[in-house]
């Protein structure tokens, strides 16, 4: 064994003994080299094993610091199984009683699909989105229209790269929203009457795109760890005339799924055989807690049949409303219908976003970001098993910022829902992740703000209504 592997296997043993815990800081370089003997570089190597394994992180001008131990003693939830075959949808009203509690700032936003204003940069953002509206050129309301701002596109581009996939600019449409982008996409491929496959559960506004196009949707039976299941889909392509499927293969939402790069490979081939599109549903890829970055599907993609969308509203700029879409053969259309729905998206926020990118400013604020939703997803995760009752299950996503939660069988959680709300939590009950308003003995939590005296205490009481509930 080397002297790098020998110091990576002591320090190793000193996290899994708890001498070392997450959040603690390893000694410097320079200190272990006077306490070990030992070279800079040995001690380097040691921490990039170290880092390599997730043990580890690195944080900017700080030093390394032993990561949270992502996982749960929780069981995980298993395989869901949505109840029949295609389904008319009727879901938009019961979605918006639900939310609406959600708006309200007293209440703690345990229900919320946002994180907290607090984790972004939004005064560097504001000082280039008031420059970017001080030196606006004129022309750009009319260069600027869709598919958008050639800089900002370029940029995106650039980032795509980074991700092993060449993309065209051209083939990027600037939108108002990842939701402009959506409701784009299923216009591009669909018809009123159109039958189209999601993920059960699924993000709730998915449900309500499809329900406002007079769409029918069949649901898929999806893994909290490893995303939708390929031999149900398959069987789904066979039988049922899908037009197209809406998945979100990194960080699904609610689940928080990650589907392995394996399987990726076998859907996109799947598709192809079907002649199916993907519109991929990404906003949440920049979310990720381990090293690298998800591979994306549209590296796969030879024919244009995947529809990457993605937006910063929940990586950088919440409130901004700027997202795209990756549109593969269907991008002229796309930019076409872009026009006609709703002309252009804001020009300054374009050019503010695209200067931002261009000076570097993303990747540094999206590793903090990523170490403030990984160390309190591990809060919330312990706080839960410590109190929720025997029989839960959590998942435990290595990205994003939800957790979905499944409570003992029989629990109501559109009664834990309004008994929560009562005493100023909300949550977000799992019928609203249905087209058949299933999961009813299942919740989705929000860990996107930080962790404090007013969460715990939330959580706390939460575990005790899901008690009472549970007895009546």
């Amino acid at each position: 064994m080397n002297l790098y592997e020998q110091l990576a296997a002591e320090i190793e043993t000193h996290i899994s003994r708890g001498v070392l815990r997450a959040g603690d800081r390893l000694p410097s370089v320079r200190k272990s080299c006077e306490t070990k003997r030992i070279s800079p570089s040995t001690v380097l190597k040691a921490y990039y094993l170290l880092e390599r394994r997730g043990l580890i992180e690195a944080r900017p001008q700080s030093g390394y610091y032993v990561r949270p131990q992502l996982g749960s003693m929780l069981a995980e939830p298993e395989m869901t199984r949505p109840v029949g075959a295609s389904t008319s949808l009727k879901v938009s009203e019961f979605i918006f009683e639900i939310l609406a509690a959600v708006k309200n700032p007293a209440v703690v936003p345990l229900g919320s699909s946002f994180a907290s204003p607090d984790l972004y940069p939004l005064k560097k953002l504001g000082s280039r989105l008031a420059r970017a509206a001080r030196h606006l050129d004129p022309r750009a309301t009319v260069t600027d229209l869709p598919p958008g701002n050639t800089e900002l596109r370029r940029e995106l581009a650039k980032r795509y790269l980074e991700r092993g996939v060449a993309v065209p600019v051209d083939e990027i449409v600037i939108t108002n929203g990842a939701m402009e982008a959506l409701n784009l996409c299923l216009e591009a491929c669909t018809q009123p009457g159109d039958l189209i496959a999601l993920e059960s559960p699924t993000f709730h506004a998915t449900l309500q795109m499809a329900e406002r196009r007079g769409l029918k949707v069949i649901e898929i039976p999806t893994h909290p760890r490893d995303g939708v299941s390929l031999p149900a889909l398959a069987d789904a392509l066979r039988h049922h005339p899908v037009k197209a499927c809406v998945f979100m293969l990194n960080f699904q939402h609610p689940l928080g799924a990650l589907v392995p790069d394996e399987h990726r490979k076998a859907l996109i081939d799947l598709l192809r055989n079907h002649d199916v599109p993907l519109i991929e549903d990404d906003t949440y890829a920049d979310l990720h807690f381990d090293s690298r970055c998800p591979l994306a599907i549209k590296s796969m993609d030879q024919t244009g049949l995947v529809m990457n969308v993605s937006s910063f509203s929940k990586s950088l700029a919440p409130g901004y409303r700027l997202g795209w879409v990756a549109a593969g053969r269907y991008a002229q259309r796309i930019q076409r219908l872009k026009l006609s729905a709703s002309l252009a998206t804001t020009i300054p926020v374009q050019i503010a976003l695209a200067e931002f990118l261009k000076h570097g400013e993303l990747e540094p604020h999206l590793r903090r970001l990523r170490a403030r939703l990984e160390h309190q997803q591990t809060d919330m995760v312990r706080a839960i098993e410590a109190r929720f009752p025997p029989g839960t299950r959590l998942s435990c996503p290595q990205g994003g910022y939800f957790l979905w939660v499944e409570l003992p069988a029989g629990t109501d959680a559109l009664a834990v829902h309004r008994m929560a709300l009562d005493e100023g939590i909300s949550i977000a009950p799992g019928p609203i992740f249905s087209a058949k308003r299933e999961y009813g003995h299942c919740i989705r939590l929000n860990y996107g703000h930080p962790w404090g005296p007013d969460i715990d205490a939330a959580i706390s009481r939460l575990a005790a209504i899901v008690q009472t509930v549970m007895l009546k």
